[in-house]
């Protein structure tokens, strides 16, 4: 190969580098000028019934990772999975039938502890 055939990756690596940091100062101009003031932070006061804070109550912030986590794993390992499955021997197709086991069993055990799914 040749130095040629590398322009189009170095062209994208260069934009990859680039962008954060052009992102993160075009945020400059779209901010408006007068920003609100801080709202109070809440108080040691502010309890459940438990006597736990208000957020360690919820949910959904334990679980909502999880079902993602769930989701993310099976779009990249399954679809890829899925392009190869017919050259794999047995015990390819074994471990990845238990993977997508363990991961259907985590999904299961997070919407069950999940009071609603905010996806």
């Amino acid at each position: 190969m040749t130095q040629a055939d590398y322009l189009p990756v170095a062209i994208f690596a260069l934009v990859a580098m680039i962008f954060p940091f052009l992102a993160f100062f075009a945020t400059r101009f779209f901010r408006p000028q007068k920003p609100e003031p801080q709202k109070p932070r809440p108080t040691s006061a502010a309890r459940s019934r438990r006597g736990r804070p208000a957020s360690s109550s919820h949910s959904s912030t334990t679980y909502s990772p999880l079902i993602f986590v769930v989701f993310d794993s099976v779009s990249i390992f399954v679809l890829l999975w899925a392009l190869v499955l017919p050259g794999l021997d047995l015990v390819a197709k074994v471990y990845m039938i238990l993977f997508i086991s363990i991961l259907f069993g985590v999904l299961l055990h997070a919407l069950k502890k999940e009071e609603t799914v905010n996806i």
